[in-house]
């Protein structure tokens, strides 16, 4: 366990993990089933609800899927790596896949590379090197960036042609694995969507633009404020109080500071260890605080979070 826990905390982690909920880990089992459940079943009931109200349906079913991937790669519902990895390997939000999201997730857990540009693949930040070469369109869409709205529009275009461009140059330089993974990915995709052109009313390019685009961009909001440069890697993770339905679509991923300094620790037990030790994970934080993702849109749907440089990479 952590160091910095006290024995109050520790105690409390080993009655959880002795706990029947704990040893069977049934709520990811229960969601499992209920996402794949939920986007099989609107395949044919898009014809009944319609197209809007089907992507209404698949929007949000699509972020908790995304969320439920990154409870997998953390070693749950299961111990095996590879059980793991085929419960999350469906493609339902098409453009990541499993592996890829892994790995480079896996590595944004040093904590004490957070948000360094090079070093953290999920930094949001700008080295200065790279500030001072980038021109004023990359300079005004990374400001843009750093408000909500900019987030929510250009967050996951941004991040795809990003990824794109880092995979492309991976498969040019001939990565068995970079080819390996995307063939994999590729014909899982084909078959996903060949269901979706076969048995829904949706056509495949609503589902890719229309579904899977929105929904990459509202579990960005998630991410939009969830680390800040700091010199102490412990203060560099936001604990954000977000409230339901937020907090349930993320799967209490937004009391972030717990996840990164228990990342073993399965969702459904998020809010019980923050409520019960709230003091210890705020003074731990530095006061990194945000009170619901409302707050966000109120203070920032128009002015930056922070600068999109960072200020000490």
């Amino acid at each position: 366990m952590p160091f910095y826990l006290d024995d109050a905390q520790r105690e409390d982690l080993l009655r959880l993990q002795r706990s029947f909920t704990g040893r069977t880990e049934w709520p990811t089992w229960l969601l499992l089933a209920l996402v794949y459940g939920g986007w099989f079943a609107m395949l044919p009931l898009s014809h009944l609800l319609g197209v809007w109200l089907t992507t209404a349906v698949l929007i949000p079913l699509l972020v908790l899927w995304l969320s439920l991937q990154h409870e997998l790669l953390h070693g749950h519902p299961t111990r095996l790596n590879w059980l793991n990895k085929a419960l999350g390997y469906m493609p339902f939000a098409v453009w990541y896949p499993y592996t890829l999201y892994r790995d480079s997730h896996l590595r944004h857990h040093r904590d004490e590379d957070l948000t360094v540009p090079g070093l953290d693949p999920e930094s949001r930040y700008l080295s200065a090197h790279h500030w001072q070469r980038s021109g004023a369109v990359v300079r005004g869409l990374s400001w843009f960036g750093k408000t909500v709205p900019g987030r929510l529009l250009i967050g996951a275009p941004l991040a795809l042609f990003g990824l794109a461009r880092e995979e492309l140059a991976r498969l040019a330089r001939g990565d068995r694995q970079a080819w390996a993974m995307w063939a994999t990915h590729g014909v899982c995709c084909v078959l996903m969507l060949a269901l979706v052109a076969r048995f829904s009313a949706l056509s495949v390019a609503h589902y890719l633009f229309l579904v899977s685009v929105p929904a990459l961009g509202v579990a960005m909001l998630r991410s939009f404020y969830e680390h800040r440069p700091s010199l102490r890697p412990e203060q560099r993770t936001v604990i954000n109080e977000a409230g339901r339905p937020w907090s349930w679509l993320f799967l209490h991923n937004n009391l972030h500071l717990v996840h990164h300094d228990i990342p073993g620790l399965p969702w459904y037990f998020i809010p019980h260890v923050y409520r019960q030790h709230r003091e210890q994970w705020l003074a731990r934080s530095g006061g990194f605080l945000v009170r619901g993702y409302g707050e966000l849109v109120r203070r920032h749907s128009l002015a930056p979070i922070d600068s999109p440089r960072h200020p000490f990479a």
